[in-house]
């Protein structure tokens, strides 16, 4: 009997790191899912429906509480995990003068520092899948230039990004490769949130009123497996991550100038 290959998504209980979890599982990975949302998770697991699962309430800030979360899965797999998906994060919008010490650090902390610590963990337990394990960083399209509206954000963002080229350069010798997510808008309830404390809209809506497009959480389950799948190193996903990935290689100044014309978000 063939080996069931293991996948750790952190940001399960939701999203995209559902939508990813839903996309291994049709290929019969056994999943493991890692958030802080109990209840998400039970939904998760529910709509896999094969019993081939593990939850862990886990909050990415806490280095300690990676090393339980990691080990724990690995028994529950089998003693391997082939794939980790450092998905979770958190949106935060406003201009820089909006946001509070509280959500800036709240916002780098989940999404820069949690990636960090992930990526320090998983790296024995990928070591031991080598060759062909991979991490997989869910970075942005505010990754690719920053974006006016979402400073905190796309600093985070472009911090994976960095993570992910440089353990791509680091970890080549181990057999384990490295990948990234970078997508724009997706369906996610995140869009459903306020930007920032002080504002009084959606983050949908202002995605709608700035014209942009929503990409189907779906695509983005299927950008995982090919990433983990393929070659490319930063996996682009939805239409405005890949005009934005063109132009601001291509076109810089132009870019430039729609930023400050526009002052919008291009987070996912």
């Amino acid at each position: 009997m063939a080996t069931r290959k293991a996948i750790f998504i952190t940001g399960g209980g939701s999203g995209i790191g559902r939508a990813i979890a839903l996309r291994f599982a049709r290929e019969g990975w056994f999943i493991g899912l890692g958030d802080i949302n109990e209840d998400g998770m039970r939904e998760t697991e529910g709509l896999i429906g094969n019993g081939f699962t593990y939850r862990h309430v886990l909050d990415v800030r806490d280095r300690a509480a990676w090393d339980v979360a990691l080990e724990a899965f690995s028994l529950a797999a089998g003693d391997r995990i082939d794939v980790m998906a450092n998905n979770a994060g958190i949106p935060l919008g406003g201009s820089l003068q909006e946001n509070s010490p509280e959500e800036i650090e709240r916002c780098l902390d989940i999404n820069l520092k949690g990636t960090f610590f992930g990526a320090q963990a998983v790296m024995p337990y990928l070591m031991k899948t080598a060759p062909g394990s991979c991490l997989l960083n869910t970075s942005s399209a505010a990754g690719l230039y920053g974006s006016g509206g979402a400073s905190v954000y796309s600093a985070s963002k472009f911090g994976v990004r960095a993570l992910t080229e440089s353990l791509d350069a680091e970890w080549a010798e181990h057999g384990i490769e490295v990948r990234s997510l970078m997508p724009s808008f997706i369906d996610t309830p995140l869009l459903d949130q306020a930007p920032n404390a002080k504002a009084n809209e959606q983050i949908r809506q202002r995605v709608t009123d700035g014209g942009l497009e929503i990409t189907p959480v779906e695509e983005v389950g299927n950008a995982a497996w090919k990433a983990v799948h393929g070659k490319e190193l930063h996996v682009k996903v939805g239409r405005t991550a890949n005009k934005m990935a063109f132009a601001s290689r291509w076109m810089p100044g132009r870019v430039r100038k729609m930023s400050r014309n526009n002052n919008r978000p291009l987070g996912r």
